[in-house]
């Protein structure tokens, strides 16, 4: 069965897209930890990081880097964090995290943003793509 990663790359289910190529997307989280949280994720559906091919793997990292500094520039914060841990879908997904303190990485607090926000801030970040 196709996970919900799958669904959004095919779009049957919308997402606010940040980046794209024939390998990898890059979406803002819809219940993000902060304001300009997005996943990169291969367009492969594999379940676990360590099991993707090297060349897949270094792309997805290659990507994420790009799509990561882009929303280091847009979004005001001290750095961005980049955490896998998969649990939650099984489809390797990395999440780049705007961080201004430790507890912005933990996934307990999050942040409630309208559909307005999500629009500026796709647009925020696509300026620096």
């Amino acid at each position: 069965m196709a996970s919900i990663f799958s669904k959004i790359i095919s779009g049957e289910i919308p997402s606010y897209k940040i980046a794209e190529t024939n390998e990898f997307l890059a979406f803002l989280d819809i219940n993000p930890n902060a304001k300009g949280h997005t996943l990169c994720i291969p367009k492969k559906e594999v379940n676990k990081i360590f099991d993707l091919d090297e060349k897949t793997y270094l792309g997805l990292m290659t990507f994420s880097r790009k799509v990561a500094l882009a929303i280091g520039e847009a979004i005001p914060c001290k750095r961005v964090g980049m955490t896998v841990v998969g649990l939650e879908v099984p489809h390797v997904h990395v999440h780049l995290i705007p961080l201004n303190s430790m507890e912005d990485i933990r996934f307990l607090n999050k942040a409630s943003l309208s559909q307005e926000d999500f629009q500026d801030t796709v647009k925020a970040i696509k300026k620096y793509l």
